[in-house]
């Protein structure tokens, strides 16, 4: 592989991870992606040919550089988003050992709302895969299992046949920095899994052996990618018009448990949040809840 395909494939594997994992827009991956060949080609000009060589002084430099070339604070500040993103992941996924951008601020920026599925948006969805196929009920019970435990989907692409204890009805996920964590399956979920795990999963297989829970008819773990493409065409089946993404499931999950009552420290162990702070964005759902149990309750209301 050449310096300039390497650096191509490094960019387009943290794309892929942005599309599948954070479920991004189209136009926010454009810009993304705009912003990072920028900074590959600022890195080959200074003769650095793999991103995982870069260090400090160079993303120092390329922020000169891209406010010498006119670009706004606002830009400059999106860019620098995009290439400590892009590090993040290398380090993450173990691509590099460092990530030079660790000690440079990160622009401050406000959060969007997080987009859900309604709750019959959902129950379509976890209608969708259908039939007693290997494949459908393999689909059908990471669907389940996605929607029940409010799983990032690497953590659901990454399970282990011993991390669903059917007997208590609790799913092991290891989030990042391989924390672990207990969260509650439904019976759906407990149901969905067990059809899966009684036959089809073997078929899979074909006398092949894994320790991933859920795999592909090659014998493999199921991918990211491989399942948001399979997401992608039972939201299509299912009759949902917007642009579905794994990461909108675990949205979905945390908005409908705050719809019913759950209070935000819940919510937050659940998913993994190390900071109350970053499951604060759903506030709204708990503001709105309550807003609209003060106008049904209160005597003034």
């Amino acid at each position: 592989m050449t310096d300039n395909v390497r650096m191509e494939y490094t960019v387009t594997q943290f794309l892929d991870y942005l599309t599948v994992e954070k479920g991004l827009s189209k136009n926010t991956l454009e810009s993304y992606g705009r912003d990072l060949r920028k900074y590959t080609v600022f890195l080959k000009g200074r003769g650095v040919t793999d991103i995982s060589a870069s260090g400090r002084v160079d993303i120092r430099e390329f922020i000169v550089h891209l406010r010498d070339c006119g670009l706004s604070s606002a830009s400059t500040a999106r860019t620098l988003v995009a290439v400590k993103g892009l590090h993040r992941f290398m380090l993450a996924e173990g691509l590099t050992g460092k990530d030079p951008t660790e000690a440079i601020e990160s622009p401050k920026r406000g959060r969007t709302l997080p987009k859900a599925l309604s709750s019959s948006e959902v129950e379509a969805l976890l209608k969708a895969p259908s039939g007693t196929a290997p494949a459908a009920l393999r689909d059908k019970a990471m669907i389940e299992v996605l929607y029940a435990a409010g799983l990032r989907v690497s953590e659901l692409v990454g399970l282990k046949v011993g991390d669903v204890n059917s007997e208590v009805g609790y799913v092991s996920a290891f989030g990042k920095g391989s924390k672990g964590r207990l969260v509650p399956l439904g019976e759906a979920a407990l149901a969905a899994i067990a059809a899966y795990t009684a036959g089809a999963r073997a078929l899979l297989l074909k006398e092949k052996e894994s320790q991933s829970l859920f795999v592909t008819s090659r014998g493999t773990g199921m991918t990211r990618q491989g399942f948001w493409k399979l997401l992608k065409r039972y939201a299509r089946i299912a009759g949902i018009k917007k642009e579905i993404s794994p990461h909108m499931l675990r949205h979905s999950f945390a908005t409908h448990l705050l719809e019913h009552g759950a209070d935000l420290r819940s919510v937050q162990a659940m998913l993994g949040h190390s900071d109350i702070s970053t499951t604060q964005i759903y506030t709204h759902v708990e503001a709105s809840r309550l807003k609209k149990l003060h106008k049904e309750f209160h005597p003034r209301g």
